[in-house]
């Protein structure tokens, strides 16, 4: 992926360095979304979170799938399903090297900064502001409006503070752990959870909420696999416009978000984790249907083309 020579985001908060968590960790109200698995209502939803093992990018959205299939309370944002294999604080869990880190931190600017141009000019053509999130970079622990935000969450999306929350020892996880490897498959983490932002402002995500508060969890957890998959389409169409603005995809890249989409799908962490897979317990798509979605914005880069609310086949 070309970006060394990309555009650098304004709205990065770098707290890898805060040793306190500061304020309430738990105020605010709404939840988070992640990646692969949001944990709000939006990777990511309204508000699921499926931690399966550690990892982008979700269960119901006030129960967390513990590495030993039971239920427990759960964080409220939109996170990652690929949550780390490590919790906070292991001393046999350790990120990247300083210097690593620091060049990790100049990627996850340039991809911000390239996704800012594109949902402004998307937005733009609809006659609407888009406002830009903030990506907040932290170490172990944090806080966040939608309550307490781990490591091992993974990468997750606030849509009560609009800021995207993620700590880069995850992208060691996703390239050992998920064998997903590459900084596009690292760009579609990032995009994922910006297309929570984007279902956010268009008042999406407060709809699938809505919904879900009178479903039934089979019916809640089908609303969230929507959204979350309508996050990867959105994911897609930022690649599509990106390229066609800044020519950012080299020779393995689209393969290597595909790969991704793929490594995060429910189905396939399910089997990874348990060694089963319960359709019915999906919040955040099959693989399959990760790849499909991804594609789709990926080849029409359209926002017309990620309603996965109207369509019967997912």
């Amino acid at each position: 992926m070309r970006w060394k020579t990309g555009r650098r985001s304004e709205h990065i908060e770098d707290r890898r360095d805060d040793g306190s968590l500061g304020g309430d960790p738990f105020g605010g109200g709404r939840r988070p979304m992640r990646v692969g698995r949001t944990v709000g209502i939006g990777g990511g939803l309204g508000g699921l979170v499926l931690v399966v093992v550690l990892m982008l990018l979700g269960v119901d959205p006030s129960v967390l799938l513990t590495r030993d299939g039971q239920y427990g309370p759960g964080p409220t944002a939109h996170q990652d399903p690929m949550a780390h294999s490590g919790p906070a604080g292991d001393p046999q869990f350790r990120g990247p090297a300083a210097g690593v880190e620091d060049e990790m931190k100049e990627f996850v600017s340039v991809v911000l900064a390239d996704t800012e141009d594109t949902w402004n000019a998307v937005f733009k053509e609809s006659g609407k502001r888009y406002s830009e999130p903030v990506l907040v970079l932290f170490t172990g622990v944090t806080r966040s409006a939608c309550g307490l935000g781990e490591a091992a969450m993974g990468p997750f999306y606030c849509p009560a503070d609009h800021k995207v929350y993620i700590d880069l020892a995850f992208y060691d996880e996703l390239r050992n752990d998920f064998g997903a490897p590459g900084d596009f498959a690292q760009a579609y983490v990032i995009a994922h959870e910006v297309g929570h932002h984007v279902q956010n402002l268009l008042g999406i995500s407060d709809q699938v909420e809505n919904l879900r508060r009178r479903a039934g969890q089979r019916e809640g957890n089908q609303l969230s696999v929507r959204l979350e998959l309508q996050a990867d389409c959105f994911a897609g169409v930022w690649a599509n416009r990106a390229h066609a603005a800044r020519q950012i995809l080299e020779q393995g890249d689209v393969e290597e978000g595909l790969n991704a989409a793929s490594a995060i799908g429910d189905d396939r962490l399910q089997r990874q984790t348990r060694g089963y897979v319960t359709p019915d317990s999906f919040t955040h798509g099959s693989s399959q249907q990760r790849v499909r979605w991804f594609k789709r914005g990926l080849a029409e880069g359209r926002l017309a083309a990620c309603d996965t609310f109207s369509n019967d086949t997912l």
